[in-house]
């Protein structure tokens, strides 16, 4: 079963995000190297999302996550997912 992160944006200026951005990517990356992430990214309207192959990868990942660290994020909720018609 997979795990959904999904988050609630403080309404931090583009300058902080861009601020803070380079050391997001770097965690992002650490998990695409893993092959933990399937997809992450903002929503076209509010908010963001990020798929994670685990809910441990996913419980991981918000620890580390400096957008969650330094308050770019507001909130977020982890939620199962189950991607059973999906192949493999």
């Amino acid at each position: 079963m997979k795990a959904v992160v999904i988050g609630e944006p403080s309404g931090a200026t583009m300058e902080t995000i861009m601020a803070v951005y380079p050391r997001h990517l770097a965690v992002v990356q650490k998990y695409i190297e893993a092959g933990q992430v399937i997809g992450i990214g903002p929503f076209s309207d509010f908010g963001n999302m990020a798929i994670f192959k685990t809910r441990a990868a996913a419980e991981q990942f918000v620890t580390e996550d400096p957008f969650i660290l330094e308050g770019l994020v507001k909130s977020f909720s982890i939620r199962d997912w189950n991607d059973s018609i999906l192949p493999e």
